[in-house]
């Protein structure tokens, strides 16, 4: 893996540490980092591949309806 480093605001910080120490659902902050980015790019995706069938003229729904569908699909 990479090794970075970065800044953060005290309040960002603060929320980090509270998300590893009190929920204990991650083990570190960077492991938290790291959910959160790939979080971002699964939500990057999805708008993506939206934005394609908003402009592909396949479809007469909106981007709520198909986002809707979408998610009902994945809880399935």
């Amino acid at each position: 893996m990479t090794r970075q480093s970065i800044t953060l605001t005290e309040q960002n910080d603060q929320w980090l540490r509270e998300h590893v120490d009190v929920t204990g659902e991650y083990a570190s902050k960077s492991e938290l980092i790291n959910d959160l980015i790939r979080r971002a790019r699964r939500a990057e995706a999805i708008n993506y591949k939206l934005q394609q069938a908003e402009t592909s003229g396949f479809t007469e729904q909106s981007a709520d309806e198909i986002l809707n569908e979408f998610k009902q699909a994945l809880r399935k």
